[in-house]
């Protein structure tokens, strides 16, 4: 038998491994995620999924971007159509009660992890993000991936700069008021602004006076809920505010999100927002911040209560096969982990999903080392109330929208406070009227 020379042997040795590597790739179970975090959150959710995959050979989690909460969940709906959604999608919570109307489209967490043997335990999760995505019969129907609540960033340099006192963040709206005026008369051309009107100046306003925003426990309590937030406080709110706009205190800047950046620009010195906003102040703000709970209005009984979560949670879709509701149930877990959790929320400014994340991260001293960033914890551990445990309403994006367009009517001066809210109120109800009408059963 002839001998091979060696530069053919090692020629067919590559060839040879070349055509074993894809079928020792194959092995690994694929699990498409599909999300809605850009920047720095975008960084947060690829680092995840690379240090999942890097702990365990079995499975691999492929993050896909697929534009805004609201694009991703309709292209979600279309891919599950068409018989190829993703194993997993990160929805926004006002999308929760659509998602839990969507039967045949999504599998209960709790379910998949049960199926896979995998321990779940609800009472490991913050209550108040736990409850948002639990059925009425106790199952968790999804995971509370990023929650969030509203709080209020406010530029420390800025407050210096207009002879105001960093370290005194203003606690209530007249305070609000006051702190723009002098920043306005400081320079600022933009004293104050807010992103996700509905969910920081309706929603979580609501809860953190203990008011109703929808009747029937704001939608907890059944699908003939109908909306409550033109009462007299949200009438004097949205004036004050108005007014504020009219003098150059208050500047709107538009609908979801679009404030944040004009806050960690530099460009607005005060912002109502998302706690998760932390994440990109820290990467991008050149200046001091502060963060602070949300501004409320002292003479109001029972206030401050509790705010209401924000974010998202993470859905399992349906059609998929065991092996790869396994890998899910294996990711989940591994973002369950105390360590990973806690290091998300330090990252983030989300909340901690779990009790032990919450501990672990205290124990750390990161709450001491950087003051503000347990307000959002803060804020949604106190007991909640039948009027503070948050909204669960159908057709919740479209009444978002509804209320942004009556409500830029107000910020122009087209519309009374008033008229702008009894508005949005009616046209909101007929849209909570026809999704009663088509999930009745």
């Amino acid at each position: 038998m002839k001998h091979l020379p060696t530069s053919l042997l090692a020629t067919s040795a590559v060839a040879l491994a070349a055509l074993i590597a894809p079928a020792a790739a194959s092995a690994q179970t694929e699990i498409q995620w599909w999300h809605s975090m850009g920047g720095a959150l975008g960084d947060w959710v690829n680092d995840l999924a690379k240090d999942f995959n890097a702990s365990q050979k079995d499975y691999k989690i492929v993050p896909t971007y697929k534009g805004s909460y609201d694009e991703s969940m309709a292209g979600a709906i279309a891919a599950f159509r068409a018989g190829n959604a993703p194993h997993i999608l990160q929805v926004f919570e006002v999308g929760t009660a659509t998602m839990m109307a969507s039967k045949g489209a999504i599998v209960p967490v709790g379910q998949v992890m049960q199926q896979a043997g995998v321990k779940f335990d609800n009472g490991a999760y913050v209550p108040a993000v736990a409850g948002y995505y639990t059925a009425p019969n106790g199952q968790m129907l999804s995971f509370p991936f990023n929650s969030s609540t509203t709080v209020f960033h406010y530029n420390k340099d800025a407050f210096k700069a207009a002879g105001l006192d960093p370290n005194k963040p203003p606690s209530s709206w007249p305070e609000v008021a006051a702190a723009a005026a002098k920043l306005k008369a400081a320079g600022h051309k933009c004293p104050f602004t807010t992103s996700w009107v509905s969910w920081t100046q309706l929603e979580s306003f609501s809860a953190w006076h203990n008011v109703e925003y929808a009747t029937k426990n704001n939608g907890f309590g059944g699908l003939d809920a109908r909306l409550a937030f033109n009462s007299p406080l949200h009438v004097r709110h949205i004036e004050n505010l108005a007014n504020m706009a009219k003098q150059g205190l208050f500047v709107y800047k538009g609908r979801g999100n679009s404030a944040d950046a004009t806050f960690y620009s530099g460009e607005c010195a005060m912002e109502t927002g998302s706690s998760g906003l932390y994440a990109n102040i820290k990467k991008s703000a050149k200046f001091a911040s502060g963060i602070a709970p949300l501004p409320y209005y002292p003479d109001v009984p029972g206030a401050p209560q509790n705010t209401v979560i924000g974010g998202a949670s993470l859905w399992v879709m349906s059609g998929k096969k065991p092996a790869e509701y396994k890998g899910v149930a294996a990711f989940f877990q591994y973002l369950s982990r105390a360590e990973v959790a806690s290091e998300s929320h330090k990252r983030t400014g989300y909340l901690p999903v779990t009790k032990a994340a919450y501990e672990l991260t205290e124990q750390s001293g990161f709450y001491k080392q950087n003051p503000g960033t347990d307000v959002a914890v803060q804020q949604m551990i106190r007991k909640t109330t039948e009027k503070s445990r948050g909204v669960r309403l159908g057709n919740f994006a479209q009444i978002r929208t509804v209320i942004d367009e009556e409500l830029e009517q107000v910020w122009a001066g087209k519309k009374q406070p008033k008229e702008g809210l009894d508005a949005a109120v009616k046209r909101g109800n007929e849209l909570l009227e026809r999704f009663q009408k088509a999930n009745k059963s």
